[in-house]
């Protein structure tokens, strides 16, 4: 049965749907009136109550405060405001319908899964008018990664505002007691393959396993570390059937083949029981009582490096962005913008992202900062988890995936293809190429 939260996306997709057909060539109905003389400006915002990470943390809005607080005394002729208590799993809904209708934000969060959609759409105002004349402006102070998060078409149509990237999590007392060195951050596949193969194992003789080598690696994983290009830029073909996603699924199968069919969950990892585990740095600061509990409980070290390279790819994973776009009808575009730079390109603003919420920091001099590091290792007993030159480079070298209407789609598709591949046993390169020509006839004709 469909989940909730995928209704309420499909809903949400509906309603930007009828807000094309409701468009079409024209222009939206205004969402600002004129503003008589002498009154003061108003600039809305549109934000979700919780945490973008899936974790009720109390400062939902204390970094957005601190911003409208700042730009008020920066402008004392501009207003801010926005309307509270929108939960992220209704944010989606709710900014569709207010566009729909005429009313939306000034200014507004964007989901990752939602931009595609606004883009092509033609919900949200193009950048690079206001980035291209603005001298105080630099794409260079961003995480390149981050920035070309917010592109679509080649357009710049929204600024990255925090980010998080996928790191390697490693049990390093079963490695201890293996008498396996640590990885470097330069491994491989055959690294980690090798190190799963020797710890996988029965300890206590009654011919079960009970340790294992890794959990919750997935076939993005293997795709994003190996060079995989899954899709077309323009998201009209998909590349399913290459030689690198050939390498990439065989080793996922052979990872889960080193089991026995045993069916690996979280909690192994939680108790010591598995060496690694890939987790997304958001993850690890939202649920600081977790990895503190498996420290301080479970009696093992552990540390994270960056994901092992596959043979034609590089220690790379994936990056998820919160991103921030401006309406493309708002009537105060100028303040707008400038609001858009205080939150995404001010370090003050920035550095509460290390201390208020659970992402990171898209600027590199506030996440490469002695007071983020030092900030980081006030939650943490051992430093050597937390290595912020590590944490820095996967930000910066993350794989980008292409932007096109229904991405998340395409993916899903992928991954049932793989999950049906590896389940059935059937030739990895046949089903491979049978798959390959089934999502590019759906990607043609948009049947999804």
């Amino acid at each position: 049965m469909m989940s909730t939260a995928r209704q309420k996306r499909n809903i949400a997709a509906g309603v930007l749907c009828g807000l094309l057909i409701v468009c079409g060539a024209a222009v939206w109905c205004d969402f600002h009136k004129m503003i008589p003389a002498g009154r003061e400006r108003e600039i809305t915002i549109g934000v979700f109550s919780d945490s973008y990470w899936e974790v009720q943390n109390g400062y939902s809005y204390y970094i957005l405060n601190d911003a409208i607080e700042l730009f008020e005394k920066q402008n004392p002729d501009v207003k801010v405001s926005y309307v509270s208590g929108i939960l992220k799993e209704d944010y989606s809904e709710w900014l569709s319908e207010r566009l729909l209708m005429g009313d939306a934000p000034d200014v507004f969060f964007v989901l990752p899964e939602d931009f595609n959609d606004l883009a092509e759409l033609g919900a949200l105002r193009a950048l690079s008018p206001f980035s291209e004349e603005d001298e105080e402006f630099s794409r260079d102070r961003f995480y390149a990664s981050a920035y070309v998060y917010g592109q679509f078409d080649k357009e710049q149509y929204a600024l990255p505002y925090e980010c998080a990237p996928k790191l390697m999590f490693v049990n390093r007392s079963i490695l201890d007691g293996e008498g396996i060195p640590m990885p470097g951050g330069d491994w491989s596949w055959d690294d980690f393959y090798e190190i799963c193969e020797r710890v996988t194992k029965d300890t206590d003789g009654n011919g079960v396993p009970d340790q294992f080598g890794v959990v919750d690696y997935t076939w993005q994983d293997a795709f994003d570390s190996n060079g995989v290009e899954l899709f077309s830029q323009n998201g009209e073909e998909c590349f399913l059937s290459g030689s690198n996603v050939r390498e990439s699924v065989s080793f996922v199968d052979r990872l889960e083949s080193l089991n026995s069919g045993y069916s690996i969950t979280n909690r192994e990892f939680d108790v010591g029981n598995v060496v690694f585990q890939p987790m997304s740095f958001s993850e690890y600061r939202a649920y600081k009582p977790y990895p503190l509990s498996v420290k301080k409980y479970s009696g093992f070290d552990w540390e994270c490096i960056p994901m092992p390279a596959g043979p034609e790819g590089d220690n790379i994973s994936s990056l998820d962005t919160l991103l921030i776009a401006m309406n493309k009808n708002t009537k105060n575009a100028e303040y707008a913008w400038e609001f858009m730079k205080l939150l995404t390109c001010n370090e003050q603003i920035q550095s509460e992202i290390f201390e208020y919420s659970e992402g990171v920091s898209v600027l590199k001099e506030v996440t490469n900062s002695e007071r983020t590091l030092v900030k980081l290792r006030e939650h943490v007993e051992d430093t050597d988890i937390l290595n912020h030159v590590i944490l820095s480079d996967a930000v910066e070298n993350a794989a980008s995936a292409p932007r096109f209407r229904n991405y998340d789609d395409a993916v899903s598709e992928v991954d049932r293809a793989v999950r049906d591949i590896v389940e059935s046993n059937s030739n990895i390169s046949t089903g491979l190429t049978i798959w390959n020509r089934t999502i590019n006839r759906k990607l043609k004709n948009n049947g999804w």
